[in-house]
């Protein structure tokens, strides 16, 4: 399973499945299994605990897109 982590600022806000909107210096972090399957979780930069995004089971026609989605999430969740 390939990882991959990435650490931004969310000034609005992200929301999470277990608490809600969490915003300040978070880290996304997200898994791509071989068959495509994909984790998603962020947390606080140092924090233990990791949330998971709402909208789960999510999968990847073709895991070699995982770098790309990974970017592009970090990117979304980044933007003013």
């Amino acid at each position: 399973m390939e990882k991959k982590s990435t650490i931004f600022t969310a000034t609005h806000g992200v929301m999470t499945a277990e608490v809600g909107v969490i915003s300040g210096e978070l880290e996304l972090r997200t898994a791509c299994g071989d068959d495509g399957s994909l984790t998603l979780a962020i947390t606080y930069v140092g924090a233990e605990e990791w949330y998971t995004l709402p909208g789960d089971p999510y999968r990847l026609h073709d895991p070699r897109d995982h770098e790309v989605v990974h970017r592009l999430l970090a990117s979304v969740l980044e933007r003013p």
